[in-house]
């Protein structure tokens, strides 16, 4: 069997997943202005420079912190109930094409990230794939965030679940594809035998063409809703810049910050 595994954020979504909710737990009286306004420059800085193991290790660290002692319920409850408002405005058209287009031919297909599993596997289930890997936070007896991780699904972790997945359902990894934006995916792009470097960073995408794998640009997100066609695999993408896209971002978070009444 094969299997097609996406990675999320800038490969099937034009931004950071986290980032994207910042509004939502705002509203949910989780976070504040600040919080929110930083979460906009962490945003510009990881769609134009990309990911680091060290960038994401702060992020982490920085997560652990702010969340312990939410409710995972709660947490739940908000992502379900903002996921149409708040994702699928930003759902890269090119990797819906892709999604289908492995489903018509009879592929399994995962979303593997990084984010947590509250986010991830709900996006998952919205688009109709077949699972997702994401990562597990330890939730205490009452449910709320202990600020600690169970299972992080970063860099060798990513490859390591993959691996573990497909003894499972009988995946034929040679056979698979694999998406990613990031070089701390190539563990996870190179244990297939079709990896794909899509919207890569400058370290992936050096890597990609030395190895001569195949490079894709993502540049239009569509509503899941207007999505009606199911295209064959393409191979190839046009390419664009992400200016209006960031200008977008910094004006709705300016917009948000000047209307909302200051948070305690």
């Amino acid at each position: 069997m094969r299997a097609a595994f996406f990675d999320l954020d800038k490969t099937v979504i034009a931004k950071a997943s986290i980032a994207a909710f910042g509004r939502p737990f705002y509203r949910g009286g989780l976070i504040n202005r600040r919080l929110i306004a930083r979460a906009v420059v962490s945003q510009l800085i990881y769609l134009h420079l990309g990911a680091s193991e060290q960038k994401l290790a702060r992020v982490r660290e920085s997560m652990l912190t702010l969340t312990k002692g939410w409710d995972r319920a709660l947490i739940q409850e908000i992502v379900r109930e903002a996921l149409e408002e708040t994702v699928e405005p930003i759902i890269y058209a090119e990797a819906l094409d892709l999604i289908e287009a492995h489903r018509a031919a009879g592929h399994k297909v995962y979303l593997v990230s990084a984010s947590p599993e509250e986010i991830v596997q709900p996006l998952a289930d919205h688009l109709g794939v077949d699972g997702a890997i994401a990562t597990r936070a330890v939730v205490d007896d009452e449910g709320r965030y202990a600020g600690e991780m169970e299972f992080y699904a970063y860099g060798p972790f990513k490859a390591e679940a993959i691996k573990e997945l497909a003894e499972i359902e009988g995946l034929d990894l040679e056979e698979s594809s694999a998406y990613s934006d990031s070089y701390t995916d190539l563990p996870m792009l190179e244990i297939v035998g079709h990896p794909v470097a899509v919207n890569p960073d400058r370290v992936l995408a050096k890597v990609a063409r030395e190895r001569g794998w195949e490079i894709l640009q993502f540049t239009k997100p569509v509503r899941l809703r207007d999505k009606v066609t199911v295209p064959s695999l393409p191979r190839t993408a046009t390419a664009a810049g992400f200016t209006a896209a960031t200008m977008v971002i910094i004006l709705a978070v300016w917009r948000l910050l000047r209307r909302t009444p200051r948070a305690s």
